[in-house]
């Protein structure tokens, strides 16, 4: 004789949030991570404690305290408040290359999967000529012939991301038009340009969301390695890369400004990744429960 095995209504309720707290926790930490991030960016002139730019030299090199949360630097400017205001260009710079990776990629791959034939060719040949190179190596081609710069900044970035966009547009496109629903679209007389818009597009767009996350990542890394190499931000202009690239000559003597920035680059980098993992666990339904 069979017996049911009953479950307490409290246990339910607490298996419960526990399998929507792992099913979310990588979304919520990422997210609150990006969300310090973008608030840091969006509102700097009123959180920051100090004018980043002034200089007081009989202030240089102090320790933290209460005074200077974060310490002063080698010119006496407040570390807190010029790590508060590099988020700005670290959120600048990375929304403005995704964007570019992000729309020229998708164009580019729809373009060559829903073409095909030698257009699909050429284009993506292209694309692994350029996916080809590293990234940072790249970066620096590009600054080197478009000039030393924020704006040049994030055009070389972003073209870094147009390959990888248009390889995961690409196949995505390529999948739905094996799709009834296209040959049915075809069948009743829709236009080239409205099956994209309204049949592709959809479709594609949420891998490709799931991807930008882990470009804004990236972006963060490579905006902090161009100027560290001194081919981004240019002082007194603060970023965490030439802050980083600043305070590695003073780690004998002044360790947080080196540490600080680090961190920050980590943290950014951090939330943007936890918050792509997780919005592709969610998103993905070959990884539902």
């Amino acid at each position: 004789m069979s017996q049911t095995l009953t479950v307490p209504a409290g246990r339910q309720a607490g298996l419960g949030r526990w399998y929507w707290w792992r099913r979310h926790a990588l979304v919520i930490i990422g997210g609150t991570l990006v969300l310090l991030l973008v608030i840091s960016a969006l509102f700097a002139p009123q959180l920051a404690p100090y004018d980043p730019y002034h200089v007081d030299v009989s202030r240089m090199l102090l320790a933290p305290s209460g005074e200077h949360l974060l310490g002063t630097d080698e010119v006496g400017r407040d570390v807190l408040s010029r790590v508060i205001f590099a988020a700005r260009v670290s959120v600048q710079v990375a929304s403005v290359a995704v964007s570019v990776g992000l729309l020229g990629g998708a164009i580019i791959g729809i373009t060559a999967a829903y073409v095909g034939g030698w257009v699909d060719g050429v284009l993506m040949r292209f694309m692994e000529l350029l996916f080809s190179f590293p990234a940072i190596l790249l970066a620096i081609v590009l600054m080197a012939s478009l000039g030393t710069n924020l704006l040049n900044a994030m055009a070389a970035i972003g073209i870094i991301f147009i390959p990888g966009f248009s390889r995961l547009a690409r196949a995505a496109t390529q999948q739905v038009l094996r799709q009834q629903y296209i040959e049915v679209a075809r069948t009743l007389g829709m236009g080239d340009g409205r099956i994209i818009l309204r049949e592709i597009l959809p479709n594609v767009v949420t891998p490709l969301l799931v991807e930008a996350m882990a470009a804004f990542a990236y972006a963060v890394i490579l905006e902090s390695s161009l100027s560290f190499l001194g081919l981004g931000a240019q002082p007194p202009q603060p970023s965490w890369g030439n802050m980083l690239s600043t305070g590695r000559g003073f780690m004998a003597q002044a360790s947080w400004l080196g540490i600080v920035p680090g961190l920050a680059i980590f943290l950014g980098v951090l939330g943007f990744t936890l918050v792509g993992d997780g919005l592709r666990d969610l998103l993905d339904p070959r990884l539902k429960d």
